[in-house]
Order: structure tokens, then C-alpha cells, then sequence
């Protein structure tokens, strides 16, 4: 595999990580500042954990498909 798809793949994998985090932890705070602790939270905020959970998935397939490919 050329040094060059390396690359390109470990660099989506990290963009993927940084979306993850981010959508985890951005919503969660906003929803712990925002009291509604005890109250069901909104459908926007679990769309964003849920792509959150989605990215961090997607980067550990695309990680483990570049090992593969090595």
C-alpha cells in the first residue's frame, strides 16, 4: 500500500476521533449548563450523540481496514 493512502487514512481516522469527541462531549456539557438534568433530553441532542457514536465507530473500521490493508 503507498505511503501516500497511509497517510490519507490515518488522517481520517483522526478527523473522525476529534468529530467523535466532540460530538459526545459539546452536547452534553450544553445540556449540564443548560439545569435539564432531569428532564428527557431534546431530539437534536440524541441525533449529536449518536453521530457521535457513529464517527468514533466509522474510525475504528477505517483504522482496522488499514491495517488489514497493510
Amino acid at each position: 500500500m503507498p505511503t501516500i493512502f497511509k497517510a490519507l487514512a490515518s488522517i481520517t481516522v483522526w478527523i473522525l476521533f476529534v468529530i467523535g469527541c466532540l460530538g459526545l462531549v459539546v452536547p452534553t456539557v450544553g445540556w449540564a449548563i443548560k439545569g435539564d438534568l432531569l428532564t428527557p433530553p431534546a431530539t437534536i441532542l440524541v441525533f449529536m450523540w449518536s453521530a457521535g457514536i457513529a464517527s468514533f465507530i466509522l474510525a475504528v473500521c477505517a483504522m482496522k481496514l488499514r491495517h488489514m490493508l497493510e
